[in-house]
């Protein structure tokens, strides 16, 4: 069998073998808001999806001074954020399409034992927490976000995290830095199909509860909306 490469070298520019590499689907499920849609690094996308364009992010910043200033922060009372002794600083993202899915991603050779998780990298010195967020969304996932909301701490071996809860506003999965082989849009329902490891239970549990209030929403609306009209 043929070797297959991720088409990004890693940080140090050399070749990332991909082990078992990752399978993009049919391009009807992007349009289906109930089925998982996966991309792969070059593959063939919609050309937009919920009215927004699946196109690369091509004035990302190029520099670490830019991305602390990126766009997309979003200034609100989110908690403190307090790192436990030893373990490092991280911010992750949980971008959420317009048709309630959200975007999971693949690391490259199940990375640090996981199969498929969210966005997440450590933060550098002198970045905030959201440009982090921001950051990783971009460089793992390809896409354009901007921060909308909190949605959990979590802490890991080595490092503490915080997740945002955001949305896209561009960028193209297909794009994905070398550190993930595959980029995943999933329904709420499915998500304990994907975030399996043990670490992300908590992230999971988090994001079924606000799947949960977001649907209690809706239908606290559309019985609002029929009294109004009887």
């Amino acid at each position: 069998m043929m070797l297959i490469h991720h088409p990004c070298r890693d940080d140090h520019g050399r070749l990332v073998p991909l082990r078992r590499p990752s399978s993009p689907t049919p391009l009807p499920t992007w349009n289906q808001s109930h089925a998982i849609a996966t991309a792969t690094p070059g593959c063939e996308l919609p050309l937009a999806l919920n009215g927004i364009p699946l196109a690369a992010w091509d004035a990302a910043p190029d520099s670490e001074e830019k991305w602390r200033r990126v766009e997309g922060q979003y200034e609100f009372d989110e908690p403190p954020f307090n790192a436990p002794p030893g373990l490092v600083p991280a911010a992750g993202v949980a971008v959420q399409e317009e048709d309630g899915r959200i975007w999971l991603v693949s690391p490259s050779n199940a990375y640090g034992g996981y199969a498929t998780t969210l966005p997440k990298g450590r933060v550098e010195a002198g970045a905030s927490l959201q440009a982090s967020a921001i950051r990783e969304a971009y460089e793992e996932a390809g896409l354009q976000v901007r921060i909308t909301g909190f949605l959990a701490d979590s802490s890991r071996t080595q490092s503490h995290t915080r997740y945002y809860l955001a949305r896209r506003v561009g960028g193209n999965p297909a794009c994905m830095g070398w550190e993930s082989q595959a980029v995943h849009l999933v329904p709420p329902a499915l998500l304990g199909q994907l975030l399996t490891h043990s670490n992300d239970v908590p992230l999971l549990r988090a994001l079924l509860r606000l799947s949960a209030g977001a649907a209690t929403h809706a239908e606290t609306m559309i019985s609002q909306q029929r009294s109004d009209q009887q």
